[in-house]
């Protein structure tokens, strides 16, 4: 098949080379991101592959359509930035891919929680500055307190194995109860008591109409004063607004983000030369207690390779007339405005801050 890939990034490269040296598909590498004016780079490619920061609007879709695509292949396995209803409409399939390495984003969701705790940033700095000094480096014990998951999907479950192993209690909130994660000793329980007890709470969960904004204002209040707040889901889950409202107040403790609201006009680029606009953003960075890494957490090399080979794959079913039932996407999973679903998934990178888009049911990054 010829391939439009979009938004290909250097560490992709020979993860990408090594996957279609079995399928032997054409593939059109653009560094740029899909949106209305570089769709024509697709023009007469049946398939398109696109990340987490492409635009697969209504309009960028009909677009792709006359120009011949008819597959929508996601390096992914969230489709929050894809407009479902308008592929439906158009006869684009949509295939993602729907797990990977929930290993990468649970272990670093915990490499968030021991940074913060015990300011390993901050020693590091500090001591290549020649300050030996340990004022303000105390941090607390993991083991003995409490967690609380939000979605006890693949990536809450391997992440629930790991704070167990620290001797934590961990509660979760999921309409989807996991036996294995009951097994393993997690308690399940409602979102508002889990908020009420948790000393650290991390979010796994999609962004659907259901769960934008779930951490709002009602919900940071109802947190334990002090508390550690963990998104490695989706960046519009939470209020980022309400989120500086309770850090100025000493409420929250530390943050740690991997995702943002608006992170599409930041992530995955380089602006070291320039003037970030976005005013909540940059003033997110100026809390010492806040730390935020760009949407790395999918970024292990397991990951990547598993990403490239069922992309291709997918690619290839479709050819095939054969495309994976568990891998394709369609507006059935488009969770509506007032339902309830924090359930996460498998382990992939998806697309917070796609503004207008329709989120998943059952899907994480």
């Amino acid at each position: 098949m010829r391939i439009s890939v979009f938004s290909v990034r250097r560490f992709e490269l020979e993860f990408l080379e090594r996957a279609n040296a079995l399928h032997g598909h054409e593939l059109r590498l653009h560094e740029v991101r899909l949106d209305a004016e570089t769709a024509a780079l697709a023009h007469g490619c049946p398939g398109v592959s696109i990340f987490v920061g492409d635009d697969a609007g209504s309009e960028v879709l009909k677009r792709l359509h006359a120009g011949g695509t008819k597959v929508l292949l996601l390096r992914s396995a969230g489709f929050n930035h894809v407009d479902l209803h308008e592929a439906e409409r158009l006869g684009l399939a949509v295939l993602r891919v729907p797990a990977y390495s929930p290993h990468a984003v649970a272990e670093h969701a915990v490499g968030l929680m021991l940074t913060l705790n015990r300011k390993f940033h901050r020693a590091f700095n500090r001591v290549r500055e020649q300050n030996f000094s340990l004022d303000g480096l105390m941090g607390f014990d993991m083991h003995g307190k409490t967690v609380g998951l939000v979605g006890a999907g693949t990536i809450g479950t391997v992440l629930a194995r790991i704070l167990l192993g620290f001797g934590c209690r961990v509660l979760a909130s999921d309409p989807h109860e996991s036996d294995e994660c009951r097994a393993l000793g997690v308690r399940f329980t409602t979102l508002d008591e889990l908020l009420a007890h948790a000393d650290i709470v991390s979010l796994h969960c999609p962004l659907t109409p259901a769960t934008h904004h779930m951490i709002d204002a009602r919900a940071l209040g109802a947190m334990k004063p002090g508390v550690m707040l963990i998104n490695t889901s989706r960046g519009g889950v939470i209020d980022t607004r309400s989120l500086i409202d309770a850090l100025k107040r000493g409420h929250v403790g530390s943050v740690g983000l991997d995702v943002y609201e608006e992170e599409g006009d930041l992530f995955f680029r380089d602006l070291s030369d320039a003037v970030i606009r976005d005013d909540v953003f940059v003033r997110l960075m100026t809390f010492p207690n806040v730390l935020i890494t760009s949407h790395q957490g999918f970024l292990t090399r397991e990951a990547v390779a598993a990403i490239e080979e069922t992309t291709l794959r997918n690619a290839g079913d479709f050819e095939r007339g054969v495309p994976s039932a568990a891998n394709r996407v369609d507006a059935s999973l488009v969770v509506p405005a007032g339902a309830t679903s924090v359930s996460g998934a498998a382990g992939a990178p998806g697309a917070p801050g796609a503004r207008g888009a329709p989120g998943a049911r059952g899907s994480r990054r």
